[in-house]
């Protein structure tokens, strides 16, 4: 990649626009810290610095090119208000710093957007309106309300004064870490990835520029390929699950970014149980897809220093739950196993005594008498229990079994 003809004149976005909006940003907004994570470098192979884009006031680098914006409109138009169209962390950075400026501002949202995103954009004190299912139907109604209403669209990452804001974030990691190589970067519509690109190509030295989309929603990656793999599917990384990537960020994509990969769901789950683990922080699916390329693409970064954008912490926490119990699930620290009894007094005993010998935890259990297949005098029992690691829940189900019970786990898809 990165071979596109267009000159760097050309582009709608220069070095100078970023330094621009950096100054005039900065007192604003926070500047976060770019840390080492020793544990994630030893994982991966890497030399992994995390930039903590979570620890925003809103929970994400939105706000960076929401206030570069709403600086530069004139009084005229700040009265008269803005809208725009947002999955949750866009609307979250412009609802905060149109309030603090004094700007109404109204934000048309997919339905599907997780309530905790809705909640806090609404106490930014932005009007929301829940319309369509998926971004492209709620940026349609956005661009209706517009006309009807004499607003400003404020476009989540098709604008030059929103990647230039985003593109701060690559300012403050090279100072923080010149000794970065590789720039990781999660693109939805392409505004983060191409401010920072713009950035790391007017470095003195070779920065590596790698974007990460979801596997689900491969748009920028079609764009720039040539494929037509499908845009759709319900995605843990809602934040970057955009159909249609912007014209100008596509142009800078193309001309700047030296490859796409993606990443899968599976992966972007574990990414966030691992950052909840190891760092301690909580992010979204879209924050952690940073870290999920380096789990799914190993040997395409092991080695370099790696700079990764934790670019939002806005997740919904059932689905956090959620997520935090599925990871312990397939690493075998928890587990549900269906056991075949016969219905008589002191059955259950007898399998809790094996249990309690292999010192494991029994959380729940769960009887089924009627809706099974085996006679009238036998019966399932699925037992949810807690293991400390693969091995130990492995030495469980081989005691179970050596006392004579047939055994089988209870598998997640």
């Amino acid at each position: 990649m990165a071979t596109n003809p267009i000159a760097p004149s050309a582009l709608p976005l220069t070095v100078d626009d970023v330094r621009t909006a950096a100054m005039r940003i900065g007192g604003s907004i926070v500047r976060t810290p770019t840390l080492i994570s020793r544990t994630l470098s030893d994982l991966t192979g890497a030399t992994v610095y995390l930039k903590f884009e979570n620890l925003q006031f809103t929970a994400a680098y939105k706000e960076r090119g929401a206030l570069n914006t709403l600086l530069q409109l004139d009084e005229a138009t700040r009265a008269k208000g803005v809208i725009a169209a947002s999955a949750g962390n866009h609307a979250q950075g412009l609802a905060y710093h149109g309030n603090r400026l004094g700007v109404p501002v109204t934000i048309v949202m997919p339905r599907p957007t997780p309530t905790v995103k809705v909640m806090q954009t609404q106490s930014h004190g932005a009007t929301v309106v829940l319309e369509g299912e998926t971004f492209d139907a709620a940026y349609a109604h956005a661009l209706k309300l517009e006309a009807e209403q004499g607003l400003t669209f404020v476009h989540p990452f098709d604008d030059a004064r929103i990647m230039a804001g985003q593109g701060t974030v690559a300012l403050e990691m090279l100072a923080d870490v010149p000794d970065i190589d590789t720039l990781v970067v999660p693109i939805g519509g392409g505004g983060l990835i191409s401010g920072m690109a713009t950035v790391a190509r007017a470095a003195d030295r070779k920065i590596e520029v790698v974007g990460v989309q979801a596997e689900l929603f491969p748009s920028m990656y079609n764009r720039l390929h040539g494929t037509t793999m499908e845009c759709a599917g319900d995605t843990l990384a809602e934040g970057i699950a955009v159909k249609q990537p912007g014209g100008l960020t596509a142009q800078v994509v193309a001309a700047l970014v030296d490859d796409i990969v993606l990443v899968s769901e599976r992966q972007l789950e574990e990414a966030v149980s691992l950052l909840v683990q190891i760092e301690k922080t909580v992010v979204e699916g879209a924050g952690a897809a940073g870290l999920a390329a380096l789990l799914g693409h190993g040997q395409r970064f092991k080695g370099k220093t790696v700079g990764i954008v934790l670019c939002g912490g806005n997740i919904d926490t059932r689905l956090l739950a959620n997520v935090l119990l599925r990871d312990l699930a397939r690493s075998g620290r928890l587990a549900r196993l269906r056991i075949r009894l016969q219905d008589r007094p002191g059955a259950l005993f007898h399998v809790a005594k094996i249990f309690h010998e292999h010192t494991v935890n029994i959380i729940e259990v769960y009887h089924q008498r009627v809706f099974t297949t085996l006679p009238a005098k036998g019966l399932i029992t699925d037992i949810e229990c807690e293991t400390r690691d693969r091995d130990h829940l492995d030495r469980l189900i081989d005691g179970l079994r050596a006392g004579g019970y047939e055994v089988s786990t209870v598998e997640l898809a």
